[in-house]
């Protein structure tokens, strides 16, 4: 009985409807479909009856449940396994009840059909025939309910399997934390659209030089494992390829070649947008010098609370052998503060938030810490989000 978790269960109309049929079809005024627990008998569905539960008093459903076939009572008040039971000496006061037990495929009885009379009475062939098979047709719904139930609770325990993988092979793409860099206040985040797969967003912040920092960011297209793999080998190209190359345009360069020369065919693999700075922290600002290939460029949000938008845009990486990308160096000043961010963020929204959209945001941040602003940004589209969203800020903070 626990098993089928039906008791005190929200009534249901199919079995109401069973009820009603019951009582209907063996001419009776009324009818119950009952589950026998330890010390109650507790009514899934009742016609004609007023009460939701009873003790478990021997005579009527108590003693059905131990039956092979139909239990039936033609006279209860004359019916020694019945004189005492308090529906039939109390209210309503019962004469006649014929039931039949609700017997499960692995033969366990959890409860009954019946049809209950005041007036004494009997069941003929084809009535006993006809509550038999209505007994049948509760016990199939049920076995249906039981069958959803686990098959639901199987697919969530799946997801919750599926969720945790995704989140784990997510952070191996990911940096931890982000590092400490004198001078400069970092944030980040990574925003799925879906729990239950692999983006292909990722980014990271390094050490190219005793001087300079590496910030990479970038946008794998597609999902799942195949992504997943092009996005461990576009991070992991930059890092090395940022170290060998000075100049990240040239490292743009080695990790397309790098992309091309692991998958064979450019036809056989999704593309990669990706966006490499360089970035020298000083007392007083920063040098960024970068350059994009296919993706967005950053924003710079000035101190004074003016935007800017910085950047040539590029040719992705991963198709062509020959792409032309172009570098970009910007100043910034103590209290300055620049945001990178894939294009998820500006394609999210109730309406596509954009770079207008951004732009008007991001003037509305002056004087907040790059976590307050990568949280205001989120904000602004988590109700209508549609793709994977990576967002890194970082804020040259002054040093008297």
């Amino acid at each position: 009985m626990r098993r089928y978790q039906v008791l005190d269960t929200p009534p249901d109309h199919v079995f109401d409807d069973l009820a009603a049929l019951a009582a209907r079809s063996l001419q009776a005024p009324m009818a119950v479909v009952s589950i026998v627990d330890r010390d109650r008998i507790w009514f899934k569905a009742r016609h004609g009856v007023e009460v939701a539960e009873i003790t478990r008093d021997p005579g009527l459903c108590s003693s059905a449940i131990l039956a092979e076939g139909t239990w039936v009572v033609t006279d209860a008040a004359s019916d020694p396994r019945t004189l005492a039971n308090p529906l039939v000496v109390g209210d309503p006061g019962l004469r006649f009840y014929a039931g039949h037990p609700l017997t499960t495929h692995d033969g366990f009885n959890l409860g009954t059909i019946c049809v209950l009379d005041r007036q004494p009475r009997d069941l003929t062939p084809h009535q006993t025939n006809v509550l038999r098979d209505l007994a049948a047709l509760v016990v199939h719904q049920l076995e249906l309910r039981l069958r959803t139930h686990q098959l639901v609770t199987a697919y969530e325990t799946r997801l919750q399997e599926v969720q945790h993988l995704a989140d784990a092979l997510q952070r191996s793409l990911l940096p931890p934390s982000m590092p400490l860099v004198r001078y400069l206040n970092i944030a980040a985040s990574y925003n799925p659209a879906s729990k239950y797969e692999v983006g292909g967003d990722f980014y990271d912040v390094f050490p190219v030089d005793p001087r300079s920092w590496g910030l990479v960011i970038g946008d794998v297209c597609g999902k799942g494992a195949t992504a997943a793999s092009q996005t461990s080998g576009a991070r992991y190209s930059l890092r090395a390829a940022a170290i060998q190359q000075p100049a990240p345009a040239a490292a743009l360069e080695v990790v397309n070649q790098t992309l091309l020369r692991d998958t064979g065919s450019a036809h056989e693999v999704p593309f990669v947008t990706a966006l490499f700075a360089r970035i020298t922290a000083r007392p007083d600002g920063a040098e960024v010098v970068l350059a994009t290939a296919g993706h967005p460029g950053p924003l710079i949000l000035r101190a004074s609370g003016e935007v800017e938008s910085v950047g040539v845009p590029g040719t992705l990486l991963g198709v062509f052998d020959d792409i032309e990308v172009t570098e970009t160096s910007v100043e910034l000043a103590a209290d300055d503060l620049v945001v990178f961010f894939t294009d998820g963020l500006t394609d999210s929204g109730s309406k596509r938030l954009e770079q207008e959209g951004l732009v008007a945001i991001l003037r509305g941040c002056t004087g907040l810490s790059p976590q307050a602003v990568v949280d205001r940004l989120l904000t602004a589209v988590e109700s209508a989000q549609r793709d994977d969203i990576a967002i890194v800020a970082i804020r040259c903070d002054a040093v008297a």
